[in-house]
Formats: C-alpha cells, sequence, structure tokens
C-alpha cells in the first residue's frame, strides 16, 4: 500500500512537469536483449516460447520496452512521456527481488540534450519531495567523458573499442586493465599458432563462414593486429592512467577544475567547462551533489550523463533514484539512425 500511495504522489509530480503517460507491455522478444546485452544476460531473464516458436520474455527494463515502443511504432521527434509498471529479472544478489516496482519518465527524440539532462534531473528532484529522508547524494558522472578519454589514449584501436565496450562490466573492466599492463594476454606460442592458421586461411575461400564471420573478415582483423601492436610498456602506463582517471570523485562545482587538472597532468588533449554538468549547486535541499568519474556503470546503454540519488531513511542507505542519457539504446535496438534519448526512473521496492 506504501509504494503504491508513493507511485501516485510520484506520478502527479513527474505529470506536472509536462510529460505524458503511456502504458509498456510486459512481454518483449527476447533476441532484444540477448543481442545487446549478450547470451550471458539470460540466466537473468523469464524467458518461454509462444505457440509460434517465438521466445519472449517478462520485460527486464523498463527503458528498454519503451524504446522499443518508440521504434515498433515509428515515432519520430520529441516525446516526453512517463510510465509506472514491474520490471523482472534476476540477481546474482539472492536477498535482491526478482520484481522491480518503478516509476520512470524519458524525454526521447530531442535534440536539446544538456537542457534535456537538466530537466530529468529536476523532475527527479520535484519527485523526491514526495519521500520522507533525513539526508542524501545525488551522485553524477558522465561515460562520455570516459569514452572521450579512452579515445585520445595511446594504445591500439581495437583496446579502445574493447575498454569502451566493457566499461559498465567491473570485474571484467578491471581484468582488462591488468591484461593491459601486464602483457598477459599475448602468449608467444599461441601467436605463432595463429600466424600459421592464418597463412593457411589466405589459401582457403575468403566466402566461407566461420563463427558468424567471413573468412576475409577474419583476416583483415588480424592483419590490423599485427600491424597495430600493443606495446607493454604503454600498456602499463595507460592503465595507470585509466586507474587515476576512475578516482576523481569531488563536490560538483570542482568537477571541471579537477578533470582539466588531471588531463594537464597526462597531457590529453582534452578540456571540460564547468557549464557542462547540469548542475552546479553543491546542495541542493537535503542532497549533497558531487561528482563520481567512476560511477555509470551499472547499464551497459548509457552513453553521456549519469546519475543517482541514494537517501538515508531511518538508519538505512537507500537507492531511490537512478537516470542517465542513453542515444545508442534505440539504434542497438535495430532503428537506422541514432535517436537522443535521456530519462531516469524512481525504485519503489523499498516501499514495499
Amino acid at each position: 500500500m506504501k509504494s503504491k500511495n508513493l507511485s501516485n504522489k510520484i506520478l502527479r509530480s513527474v505529470q506536472s512537469k509536462g510529460f505524458k503517460y503511456i502504458e509498456l507491455p510486459s512481454v518483449i522478444e527476447t533476441n532484444h536483449i540477448v543481442q545487446r546485452s549478450g547470451e550471458s544476460f539470460r540466466k537473468f531473464i523469464f524467458s518461454f516460447t509462444d505457440q509460434t516458436g517465438n521466445e519472449l520474455c517478462l520485460r527486464p527494463d523498463l527503458t528498454i520496452a519503451s524504446c522499443l515502443r518508440y521504434l515498433e511504432n515509428n515515432l519520430k521527434g520529441k516525446e516526453k512521456i512517463f510510465y509506472s509498471g514491474q520490471a523482472y529479472r534476476k540477481s546474482q544478489n539472492k536477498k535482491d527481488s526478482i520484481i522491480r516496482n518503478q516509476v520512470g519518465f524519458e524525454i526521447i527524440g530531442s535534440k536539446d540534450e544538456k537542457n534535456d539532462d537538466k530537466e530529468i534531473i529536476n523532475t527527479s528532484l520535484k519527485s523526491l519531495k514526495n519521500l520522507k529522508y533525513s539526508t542524501g547524494t545525488l551522485t553524477i558522472g558522465n561515460v562520455e567523458i570516459f569514452n572521450l578519454l579512452i579515445s585520445k589514449l595511446d594504445i591500439p584501436t581495437r583496446w579502445k573499442l574493447r575498454l569502451t565496450r566493457h566499461f559498465w562490466r567491473e570485474d571484467y573492466f578491471s581484468d582488462l586493465l591488468k591484461r593491459l599492463e601486464t602483457n598477459s594476454d599475448v602468449d608467444p606460442t599461441i601467436v605463432e599458432v595463429d600466424k600459421r592458421r592464418y597463412l593457411k586461411m589466405l589459401k582457403d575461400n575468403q566466402s566461407s563462414i566461420v563463427a558468424g564471420r567471413t573468412l576475409k573478415e577474419i583476416l583483415e582483423r588480424f592483419d590490423k593486429k599485427i600491424k597495430d601492436p600493443r606495446r607493454a610498456s604503454k600498456g602499463s602506463n595507460t592503465s595507470k592512467i585509466i586507474k587515476e582517471f576512475l578516482k576523481i570523485k569531488c563536490p560538483i562545482n570542482k568537477a571541471a577544475k579537477e578533470l582539466n587538472k588531471f588531463f594537464k597532468k597526462h597531457k590529453i588533449n582534452l578540456f571540460v567547462d564547468q557549464k557542462y554538468f547540469p548542475v552546479s549547486k553543491n546542495k541542493i535541499s537535503k542532497l549533497n551533489v558531487v561528482f563520481s568519474s567512476a560511477f555509470g556503470r551499472q547499464l551497459e546503454y548509457y552513453t553521456g550523463i549519469v546519475f543517482k540519488i541514494d537517501i538515508k531513511l531511518k538508519s538505512k542507505t537507500i537507492n531511490c533514484c537512478n537516470g542517465g542519457r542513453y542515444d545508442k539504446l534505440i539504434s542497438d535496438l535495430g532503428s537506422k539512425k541514432q535517436t537522443p534519448a535521456v530519462g531516469a526512473a524512481f525504485n519503489l521496492n523499498y516501499q514495499s
């Protein structure tokens, strides 16, 4: 009952900001999830096969369901929408509920990105007034800054792609950094075997398919790897730079200063203006506002600004709201062009 009352209050707050309520499908095609997140994600979803043989699943994420709606209905232009409902996902933490009650709101198809980011955060802050809490923290990160940093580093292109692709997978990302700094992934024996395979494959039919790729594609990739080798000394230095970057955490009004100091120290041709951030005050109501360069790794589809709101409720710290920008999600789901999108969702489970 508490959850329903809170949900209604948040829904009214969001609606007052000009968002339109929509209904989302509870079931979506499994391939939309697996193609994006990989086969390993299958163990976290509830899937089944319908009477025609199509594999479906209960929606594990309301944002994906919303973006699929935008795509499948061939919608164009700006939409300000909100919704409520349940997402169904298993967790590695057995204490987590498999049913996640949420209220979400999004701005899709608008090119006014900076103002949209601010509006989503401001809508979150207005909705937060419906919750009773003593203190809290608004943490802001930006995946785009991380990606820009990686693009400037002196490492092979394949490693840049690898690091940006797996930034959200913290454990695997840490393993990648270890491999980068130690050169542990380069086994001379395997290299020699690969060379022999390469020479043999050159004589084979180049249009033959192996593991979903043509021999020509495989050989081109191997050729790039040979021409763009990774040197252990540079890998070690790059790993140190990335680790140092991910330790940057400060009040939001010092974010640009700290980032630019870091870029200057490592002679990286990047500069960030404080206006780049949607919030400039270190304190908003009962919330401390901080920037964290490492934040934004809980979902793979974030591409820009990311944020979360944690509040102190009695003796517990509760994560009540998460949001961010995901400009590539709709194109990842099948659109021929990229569609700007930003949104947030309130977690109502702790009120159930």
